[in-house]
């Protein structure tokens, strides 16, 4: 009799998640204690009663735990999850706008797939569940309509989300007065969703009501595909991730000193002998569909041509350039191959501006980036036609005049630049230089047509000198924001010259007021940098994500806390980029994740 007992209890024990209707890999359930996540194994008693993993983290915090970036506004919202339908979701968009249709398309297809990812087993989800009816508002003119949305600086992304519970569904109203903050509201939906894996089945937060909008109006991704080739397929996915953390500028310096990759239709020369291969060139339907991608997902994609430095292949037998492969090059420039323009050559600002044309033309910019990023006074200073020139001009050579002549190539390649935009004066971008220090910066550059982008430390005193003269500047500073950093030297021994790695940590904790002080007001936003050196598509995601995440939620919510209070959804987000098909970097343990806040060193 005891060994049936004893067989009884093992056999029962065995199908006891059949019984219950579980997984039979499931083992542990969570409780929310004193706003912490704590786990423990699943047994008769505490079945019904235990959380799944991501419901806990939602539900365990004063804030909404899966959402990233946080909301920046108000937020009221109940502890009321209710089972979905996945195959059940009406999208109500407005059909009377042509332009729109395949926005519409594109972000229906784009939340279904999401929703989609969320299940670990298609084959294992309650049936059932609640439709979800989801309504799009947006509250503009009819003028709105007539052209496809362009985001420009001016753009209002707010949106306001409200998820209630109707009769026989669940109703979300998306309201906006863009298409941009109905796409912003989408996303945040779209975190309001998680698979409850004890339960197996898609569950809503279904009594909430957000109030958002970002903090700053520029957030950043800046992607190198000149030192190294990125794929189509590579930027998409890129792009699939900026908008799922609601970046919305995607900065792509296409062309550089080692490749041009970029077709230009009237010099077919300049990528022909430029690109690494015929196959790593990036034509002119490959940039407009990136254009088109970036567009559904709420990001600008903007070039940048940067000159008059880093520019070498594909001008070969063009007489147009100076100290091209240089040597030795560390006397010409920062890193090989040197080259630079020769701002005294007349015909040369035509190919500039046939390259503009395009740029123009396929990218449609309201903000177009010119690079002036580390020019070499000792290249120009050793090429005889240059200094020539100057002499001829009654100029000396000294630092000065050099800057100087800096100063004419920048308003020659200025005019090009305003005559293919049609004298509509888009807004310039410059790196920070020595043509942005306070000895030349107001000389040489008007502050109503020009934003600097920061890329020195974010201490360094040339930072506020630009603000004083009432610049508005993109931060960009290497301390914090260039994820190249942390790694082997590829010019020498040793580590590459921004090094150590920068963690998330000190990303999410770079704050803009601490950048600009009290001229915070003059700061447009961020952008992190992905300098392509040492990267290229096969390690893109390892380096960008969820690093990136962390500066979008610095840019949208500006929280008040730092990285420990947000370190707890930043793991939790760390998991949906993976399910979402990006190889974001592991940032610890997965036992952290499961046991929250158990591996933080303690602040006492």
């Amino acid at each position: 009799m005891a060994a049936f007992s004893i067989l009884f209890g093992l056999v029962l024990a065995a199908n006891i998640y059949l019984i219950l209707g579980l997984p039979e890999d499931l083992v542990y359930g969570y409780e929310c204690i004193e706003n912490n996540c704590v786990k423990f194994e699943l047994n008769e008693a505490n079945w019904n009663s235990a959380l799944s993993l991501p419901v806990c983290y939602m539900l365990c915090s004063d804030s909404i735990g899966t959402l990233w970036p946080n909301p920046n506004g108000n937020v009221k919202h109940e502890s009321y999850l209710m089972h979905i339908a996945r195959s059940n979701i009406l999208f109500n968009a407005p059909t009377h706008h042509p332009h729109y249709a395949h926005l519409w398309q594109v972000n229906e297809e784009r939340f279904a797939k999401i929703l989609e990812n969320k299940l670990p087993n298609k084959e294992i989800i309650k049936k059932g569940g609640y439709p979800i009816k989801i309504l799009i508002n947006i509250d503009s003119d009819n003028s709105e309509f007539e052209q496809l949305p362009k985001l420009t600086l001016s753009t209002d992304e707010s949106y306001k989300l409200d998820v209630t519970k109707g009769d026989n569904y669940i109703l979300a109203d998306i309201r906006a007065t863009t298409f941009f903050g109905i796409r912003h509201g989408l996303e945040t939906l779209s975190q309001l969703i998680v698979y409850d894996d004890i339960r197996r089945e898609l569950q809503i937060l279904a009594n909430v009501s957000i109030s958002d909008k970002p903090a700053f109006k520029w957030r950043g991704v800046l992607l190198d595909t000149a030192r190294n080739f990125y794929s189509v397929k590579a930027i998409k996915r890129t792009l699939d991730a900026m908008a799922s953390v609601k970046l919305n500028t995607f900065h792509w310096h296409i062309i550089d000193s080692q490749s041009f990759p970029m077709e230009v239709k009237t010099r077919p020369e300049l990528h022909k002998i430029g690109a690494y291969s015929q196959r790593k060139v990036y034509s002119h339907e490959d940039i407009t569909e990136i254009v088109e991608y970036g567009r559904a997902r709420g990001i600008r994609v903007m070039p940048e041509f940067d000159a008059p430095a880093h520019v070498g292949e594909g001008w070969q037998h063009k007489n147009m350039t100076a100290c091209f492969k240089a040597k030795p090059w560390q006397n010409y420039c920062v890193e090989p191959p040197c080259g630079q323009l020769d701002p005294t050559v007349d015909d040369m600002y035509s190919v500039l501006q046939d390259i503009y044309q395009d740029m123009f033309d396929l990218f449609d910019p309201d903000v177009f980036h010119m690079g002036g990023d580390e020019v070499s006074f000792t290249c120009w200073n050793n090429t005889k036609p240059i200094t020539d020139w100057m002499i001829g001009m009654g100029w000396e050579l000294k630092t000065s005049d050099f800057i100087h002549l800096w100063a004419h190539f920048q308003m020659e390649a200025m005019r090009r630049v305003d005559y293919v935009a049609k004298q509509k004066q888009v807004p310039i971008i410059l790196w920070t230089s020595k043509l942005t220090d306070p000895a030349h910066i107001e000389k040489y550059l008007n502050k109503k047509r020009y934003f600097i982008q920061i890329w020195t430390r974010h201490d360094d005193p040339q930072v506020l000198d630009i603000l004083k003269h009432g610049f508005q500047i993109i931060v960009s500073n290497h301390d914090a924001l260039y994820f190249d950093c942390g790694g082997p030297n590829w010019v020498g021994e040793g580590n590459n010259w921004c090094s150590p790695y920068i963690g998330w940590q000190k990303v999410y904790d770079n704050r803009m007021e601490v950048v600009a002080e009290h001229y915070i007001s003059q700061v447009l936003g961020a952008e992190a940098a992905v300098w392509s050196e040492q990267i290229d598509e096969q390690n893109l995601d390892q380096r960008l994500w969820p690093r990136a995440s962390a500066l979008a939620e610095r840019l949208w919510s500006n929280p008040s806390g730092n990285w420990r209070q947000a370190e707890a959804r930043m793991l939790l987000h760390r998991e949906n980029l993976i399910e979402n098909g990006i190889a974001a970097e592991p940032l610890q343990p997965e036992w952290c994740l499961q046991n929250e806040r158990e591996c933080p060193i303690s602040d006492t």
